[in-house]
């Protein structure tokens, strides 16, 4: 069996006195990619923030590659590739230097050849010299998952990524998500398109306040019967 890069523990999470998330496991191997759904307000984001290190359980642990977020340093974030809902970009900067500026971050040793590879992947090479501030919401959002990619993380984490693209920006995702997740990674992408779930991940997840409601191959789910589920989540 591939060895799993993200492992989920009995996380709980619990905002003031709502509960978010109640004792969510998971786990993504080498070479998956899964499709984390659910309602507005299932915990998907809390889920993606805490695998990310950007906060912290009340409870419950998140390996990656072994490694406990809660006992790592911050050396384990380059362990990871993030596209949140922000950009996280610098817009007066043009494309390839935003992705100059975070090789450096990653102290990555003569950046200028996977610079050119990463814009290329995402068809902004010939844009790679205007400001972000002059780019269309679909190209941002290229040019994140493009700094998410950069350092050639073994954990990606895609949070909605298919926001703003439009069909042809969608297929190159598609193509690079299959890509990626064919390699020696973990992919853990959300998305409210059921569709683009189905034809882009290895295998669902489904949350329903704050608790896994249903996990499986993609390839044994339909778009009606996912499309089923979907509804009685969302009406639980």
């Amino acid at each position: 069996m591939a060895e799993s890069l993200i492992s989920v523990s009995n996380l709980y999470k619990r905002y003031g006195s709502k509960n978010v998330l109640k004792g969510v496991n998971l786990d993504v191997a080498e070479g998956q990619v899964m499709a984390l759904l659910g309602p507005n307000g299932a915990g998907k984001t809390t889920l993606m923030r805490i695998v990310a290190g950007l906060a912290r359980p009340n409870r419950g642990d998140v390996t990656l590659g072994g490694v406990s977020l809660g006992k790592a340093g911050t050396e384990l974030r380059r362990y990871i590739g993030l596209v949140s809902h922000l950009p996280l970009l610098y817009d007066n900067l043009s494309g390839w230097e935003n992705l100059a500026f975070f090789a450096r971050m990653y102290d990555m040793q003569t950046p200028e050849p996977r610079i050119e590879a990463v814009l290329h992947a995402v068809d902004l090479w010939q844009r790679r010299r205007d400001a972000v501030r002059t780019y269309s919401r679909g190209m941002l959002q290229r040019l994140s998952i493009a700094r998410a990619i950069l350092h050639n993380p073994p954990v990606l984490l895609l949070d909605e990524p298919d926001t703003g693209l439009d069909q042809t920006s969608s297929q190159m995702l598609h193509s690079l998500i299959r890509q990626l997740g064919a390699s020696n990674r973990a992919i853990l992408l959300s998305t409210h398109n059921l569709d683009r779930a189905l034809e882009w991940a290895d295998s669902i997840c489904l949350l329903r306040d704050g608790k896994i409601a249903y996990q499986a191959s993609a390839a044994t789910l339909t778009g009606a019967s996912l499309r089923q589920l979907y509804a009685e989540a969302s009406a639980s």
